[in-house]
């Protein structure tokens, strides 16, 4: 896979957490953690490589502060680097539907750069990787692990409510986590430490 290695991008990720601090550092931490855990259960798939890709899930935050095209300034950093299936996750990692209306917050770019979003997103199939990034982003707050439902409310609530093409979003997630537990023969909460603490803390 075109992605760099456990310690460069673990450097990437603090340089970009300097240019722009924040709790998305952690929460990128944490979604790389539980990318590894559910990887080394699922034939098929690199638990190094997967941690790798979540880590750098949200390197588009490294811009500033931002809405949704963070996913665009993500791919385009990390292609430029030559990484360009971890810049691919960085796309993907927002849509478990391939509709650019189920999103929480704004599109803050241009027409054309949406235009080409929607373009990338309709052309790729998605694969193993991306389904399970898109998992673990709905797993993962800067405090540790926590049921999905947890997650979905806490970005409902800072991000203004939820629109119908945000719902189709949320069941494409957890149609995931289904595939994923049939698959290994348990839950992904059985997987992460600190679950119950975290989500009824």
């Amino acid at each position: 896979m075109r992605i760099p290695d456990r310690t460069t991008a673990e450097r990437l990720l603090q340089e970009a957490g300097s240019h722009n601090p924040g709790p998305w550092v952690a929460h990128s931490q944490r979604v790389a953690e539980a990318a590894a855990a559910i990887a080394a259960h699922l034939p098929g798939l690199d638990p190094g490589a997967a941690y790798v890709l979540g880590l750098l899930h949200d390197m588009g935050r490294r811009a500033g502060v931002t809405g949704m095209r963070h996913v665009l300034d993500g791919y385009r950093y990390l292609a430029a680097l030559g990484y360009e299936d971890a810049a691919r996750i960085d796309m993907t990692h927002s849509f478990a539907v391939k509709d650019v209306r189920a999103i929480f917050g704004e599109w803050d770019c241009a027409p054309d750069e949406l235009g080409a979003i929607e373009t990338y997103l309709a052309e790729i199939e998605y694969d193993d990787y991306d389904r399970l990034i898109q998992l673990c982003d709905a797993l993962a707050m800067a405090e540790g692990f926590v049921l999905m439902e947890k997650r979905m409310l806490d970005v409902a609530l800072r991000y203004g409510g939820v629109s119908e093409q945000a719902l189709a979003k949320w069941r494409a997630t957890f149609a995931i986590k289904h595939d994923f537990e049939q698959r290994m023969g348990c839950s992904i909460y059985s997987l992460l430490p600190g679950v119950v603490e975290n989500t009824f803390c």
